[in-house]
């Protein structure tokens, strides 16, 4: 192991700290960072929680004492996140952009499977046990993005004269899908409940970085050429990607836990945070930096 790595490690150190708001405990999740130059906190939507980023020489006390000054911060930002929808009986989830409400249709047979009720409603329909619907829509939405995106890749590929290796379908928080230099693509199952003009410009994105692989103006000029809804579908992601990654979250998807013994009270927001320190991006550098 390096000896850099050696001075900064903790392997004893926890990797979060309780906060408690209003009756709620908020897990705040540690990471250190050799870049850093102070403490950081941030609140990411895609995966619904608060990470504080410490320097490396920082403290765990000093983490924790910034953790609990800005514990109301953390939960205001949290409560503004759109509310987790759950993979259950009743909530709507879109399916190709389209609405579906989910209808559990225990002794039916089948697994899961789209009808249109009386009133022109679109179900998304589960049969079986209630324990077994979250998993058996979310294997169905899985199976329905691999179909889609197989299809659409396979379209682009023939297009543009490229071998695709390998196609994975996975759950990434960080980006829609990834091209290796070895031919192989991988794609967030998520994109099957975007309209189709999306998935298929994701598609089309990843293909195309099979020839060129960068995003130069050649490549976009290239991607362009053979999606001409490559803006349409950049902008929807823009504004409503991140909404995609709350379908299927459970109900204490906002990083509320029930109230712990030994976890910090925070201060409430009369009394310290100020909303003027929070960046556009859900972030703010606290005023403190690492201790010597």
């Amino acid at each position: 192991m390096p000896s850099r790595a050696l001075l900064y490690r903790r392997p004893t150190e926890p990797q979060a700290i309780e906060v408690v708001c209003d009756g709620a405990v908020h897990l705040v999740r540690l990471r250190r960072h050799r870049q850093a130059r102070r403490y950081t906190l941030r609140v990411v939507a895609v995966t619904r929680e608060a990470v504080l980023t410490m320097p490396p020489r920082g403290s765990f006390r000093e983490a924790r004492e910034s953790a609990e000054r800005h514990g109301a911060w953390i939960a205001a930002r949290l409560d503004r996140l759109p509310r987790a929808a759950p993979f259950e009986h009743g909530t709507e989830i879109p399916l190709r952009g389209v609405v579906h409400a989910i209808a559990h249709r225990r002794s039916a047979r089948g697994v899961v499977w789209t009808e249109t009720d009386r009133d022109g409603r679109r179900l998304l329909c589960v049969a079986g046990h209630g324990a077994h619907v979250a998993r058996r829509i979310t294997d169905y939405l899985k199976r329905e993005a691999r179909r889609d995106l197989e299809a659409a890749v396979a379209r682009y590929a023939e297009r543009l004269s490229v071998n695709v290796r390998r196609i994975s379908i996975r759950d990434q928080v960080s980006r829609w899908g990834s091209c290796s230099t070895s031919g192989a693509l991988s794609f967030s199952w998520r994109l099957v409940l975007a309209p189709r003009f999306v998935l298929d410009y994701l598609a089309a994105h990843e293909v195309a970085h099979l020839i060129e692989m960068n995003h130069s103006a050649r490549f976009w000029r290239l991607l362009g050429r053979i999606c001409p809804d490559m803006e349409r579908a950049k902008a929807w992601l823009d504004v409503r990607g991140t909404d995609l990654h709350r379908y299927g979250m459970a109900h204490d998807g906002l990083g509320a836990i029930k109230p712990r013994r030994r976890a910090l009270l925070c201060h409430s927001a009369r009394e310290g945070v100020k909303p003027a320190r929070a960046r556009r991006n859900g972030s703010f550098s606290a005023a403190k930096t690492a201790g010597r």
